[in-house]
């Protein structure tokens, strides 16, 4: 495909440089190439759970807490490498959208676990559950209000949200460790 500048109907190469067209993965195909990985993953998330279990009842460690750290920590590893990629590209939007769209979903599951086993779910949270939402909640507060605020202020190459997040999840932890050893 070639261009034409105004008046002159000067033909000039299509995007993509030395009069090559811009060639680029199809829609379908990048469609195609996510849902794979996509059933990858769950397939693969399956069997991280299972093997967490395992590895867990092994070293002596509870099934929450392993979860709520291990576990977690494994499975947002998509997220950190969606965000290091998008943030050294410089496109901070899909870094922040990742996250925080990846928060904004993931209790959707709820319904669908509800959906599946035909029993409400919620109503069987333990207190390490409840716990551990409390604490997901005020660490997305704390970057909620950094995105309100914009502080400019840095600690360690760290925001103060991000300091501040960091020390809550740090307390956070310890409080789970403390709650699951007296439940």
């Amino acid at each position: 495909m070639r261009r034409t500048t105004g008046d002159r109907r000067r033909a000039l190469p299509a995007e993509g440089g030395a009069g090559r067209p811009k060639k680029g993965v199809r829609t379908a195909t990048s469609a195609s190439i996510l849902g794979v990985a996509a059933l990858v993953t769950l397939v693969l998330g399956v069997t991280l759970e299972r093997g967490g279990d395992a590895i867990a009842g092994h070293i002596g460690l509870s099934g929450v807490l392993f979860g709520a750290t291990v576990l977690a920590a494994a499975t947002s590893l998509p997220e950190l490498s969606t965000g290091l990629t998008s943030v050294r590209s410089g496109d901070y939007q899909l870094a922040i959208s990742d996250i925080f769209g990846g928060n904004a979903f993931l209790p959707v599951l709820f319904l669908l676990a509800t959906l599946l086993s035909g029993k409400a779910v919620l109503p069987h949270a333990h207190p390490t559950d409840i716990y551990l939402t409390a604490v997901a909640c005020l660490l997305t507060l704390v970057y909620a209000a950094g995105l309100l605020f914009r502080p400019e202020r840095r600690f360690a190459g760290m925001g103060v949200d991000s300091l501040v997040v960091l020390g809550l999840y740090v307390i956070g932890v310890a409080g789970l460790f403390e709650i699951a050893a007296s439940g």
